[in-house]
């Protein structure tokens, strides 16, 4: 198993904790995510996501396991909270510190 990098560690610290500033910190300013096709850019796109699908719906994360392939790290992640339960696959790109994608299947 790989070990969790600092940003994909940070942004399961920040959506467990509440806190949208930090988990929003941990994106670059033209981060993209997309969640099973729906399409968000720029960090206004990542914050309405998190407002409707991560924090806002009091979402708590724990990774499964984690492996990286070719640059990509894949995380298999368990979510809980007043949204998806259950568990579900994340694809983290990085650039230097923070999260320039993020495609949630």
């Amino acid at each position: 198993m790989t070990i969790t990098p600092d940003p994909i560690r940070r942004f399961v610290e920040a959506t467990n904790a509440g806190d949208s500033e930090a988990f929003l910190g941990t994106f670059t300013d033209d981060a993209f995510l997309s969640d099973w096709g729906r399409d968000f850019h720029g960090r206004d796109g990542v914050a309405r996501w998190n407002r409707s699908d991560n924090i806002g719906v009091q979402s708590n994360l724990r990774i499964v396991r984690i492996a990286q392939r070719d640059g990509v790290h894949h995380a298999r992640v368990a979510v809980t909270g007043n949204g998806f339960n259950g568990e579900g696959d994340m694809a983290f790109t990085l650039y230097g510190d923070r999260i320039a994608s993020l495609v949630i299947s």
